[in-house]
């Protein structure tokens, strides 16, 4: 049976997914799509005391999560099954888990033991904390690491108290960030012959993307605090009610300033010294957009963003996430994918954001049921149907 393949672009490897929830299936995902044969292995029915974690097998986060991979049932911690594990090791690429720290140790399977099997494979980790130092056995969970790395603290407005984002930055920043790790370690294989282990963690992601803010505290001793909807230093940046709505404007320079003023027709306070530098607009922030405020009640979302945009004045619509997806641009960008689902219908999932213009990813096949390619698979590591059956019978698949 020929295996459906997203894209050409990686069609060439083999990775073997042992990950659940999100930072580890988001990084196999990215794989997934861009055409590796991406096998998610998973514990047989009633092995794993936490099976189900990761929500109904058609959830749309499933769905959306688990797209283009093939399922094989396997028991680690069966001598034959991980034997069986270590078979396909030989000929893979890539191992990808997120375990806590001493699991692979226990079942066997951390990179000095992958490695002695074969030299050219790259085993990436994902915890929550780090593979090493004192917090490496705490769970990881994507709301403590945005509390731990700083996000929280600067989201929300002033006084309120600490807020965490509304999507999962820290699990979802993990995923992206080591299926780049992946990818420079298999740019560094075709040089040196031999795979590596690349590790990330949730902590550091969530870190990471702090970004101009950490880097604030780093160089300048400074402590963000939290801004509500504000932009840290520019002004006026942020939410500006309208009279049927909300709307994001995102002044920066002098020149933007200016050109704001004229489209309000409101030259007195071009001329005013106190907003003519974006320092003095800094100081005078709430003074500034409490004014504004009351300017933008005036008239309508859509008719201030015409004037803007005929202004040369980057403002945008706030939108929900079905406006998100009703817009021309997004369609014309085509994020959500369209496919058939031999359970849910026709539906759509999101794709993905980086396009390549020979080898684009595509969404070739549905989360696949558990187990659902466990026969395939090993028939093509050379099984026959009466040994299958055998491993069915112990429970090793």
């Amino acid at each position: 049976m020929t295996r459906p393949t997203a894209s050409s672009a990686l069609s060439h490897l083999r990775v073997l997914d042992l990950t659940r929830v999100r930072a580890g299936p988001t990084c196999c995902r990215i794989l997934a799509d861009f055409g590796a044969d991406v096998l998610k292995i998973e514990a047989p029915p009633g092995i794993d005391p936490n099976e189900g974690m990761s929500g109904a097998r058609h959830s749309y986060d499933m769905v959306n999560l688990h797209r283009n991979k093939r399922s094989l049932t396997l028991n680690l911690k069966e001598t034959e099954g991980l034997a069986i594990f270590m078979r396909l090791v030989k000929t893979a690429d890539i191992v990808v888990e997120n375990f806590r720290p001493d699991v692979k140790d226990r079942l066997g399977i951390d990179y000095k033991t992958l490695r002695s099997v074969n030299p050219r494979i790259i085993l990436a980790s994902i915890s929550g904390f780090g593979q090493t130092g004192p917090y490496r056995m705490r769970a990881g969970f994507d709301q403590i690491a945005q509390g731990m790395g700083g996000l929280m603290w600067v989201t929300g407005f002033p006084g309120d108290g600490p807020m965490r984002a509304g999507i999962a930055v820290a699990d979802s920043a993990a995923g992206v960030y080591a299926a780049m790790g992946i990818l420079i370690a298999l740019a560094e294989r075709d040089k040196s012959g031999i795979g590596q282990w690349v590790q990330t963690s949730l902590l550091q992601a969530q870190i990471a993307m702090m970004d101009f803010q950490a880097a604030r505290y780093l160089v300048e001793g400074e402590i963000p605090e939290q801004a509500g909807n504000d932009h840290p230093y520019s002004t006026p940046m942020g939410v500006l009610k309208t009279a049927d709505g909300y709307i994001n404007i995102g002044v920066g320079g002098d020149g933007q300033w200016r050109a704001l003023c004229k489209a309000l027709k409101r030259l007195d306070l071009e001329a005013d010294p106190e907003y003519a530098t974006l320092d003095g607009r800094f100081r005078k922030r709430r003074q500034l957009m409490d004014l504004l405020n009351v300017i933008f009640k005036t008239r309508t979302s859509a008719e201030w963003l015409d004037c803007l945009e005929a202004a040369g004045v980057p403002a945008g619509p706030i939108y929900k996430i079905d406006e998100v997806f009703a817009d021309p641009q997004v369609q014309h960008v085509g994020i959500a994918v369209p496919f058939h689902h031999p359970v849910r219908g026709n539906i759509h999932v999101v794709g993905e954001p980086v396009a390549l213009s020979r080898t684009p990813a595509s969404i070739v096949a549905m989360t696949p049921e558990p187990g659902e390619h466990t026969a395939e698979i090993l028939r093509e590591m050379g099984y026959q149907d009466g040994d299958i059956e055998r491993l069915r019978g112990v429970k090793v698949i």
